[in-house]
């Protein structure tokens, strides 16, 4: 029996993560600010990107974790 969890990421952040990597199999995905950091080199990096948008538009993702 299948339980029903409690969603990490909204709809809309999970949409935001899928658009980043199109971007990032295409190559296209840059980092920083304006993209002057350079080309995305993993998935994790991609993925990081994308919620740190979804973050900045109000969208329902958890916060950065503190080092």
């Amino acid at each position: 029996m299948a339980r029903k969890r409690k969603r990490k990421y909204s709809k809309a952040s999970g949409e935001e993560v899928r658009r980043e990597m199109y971007r990032y199999k295409r190559g296209k995905a840059k980092s920083g600010k304006g993209g002057k950091g350079g080309k995305v080199k993993s998935r994790k990096q991609a993925i990081a990107i994308a919620l740190s948008k979804a973050r900045k538009k109000g969208k329902k993702a958890p916060r950065k974790r503190k080092s």
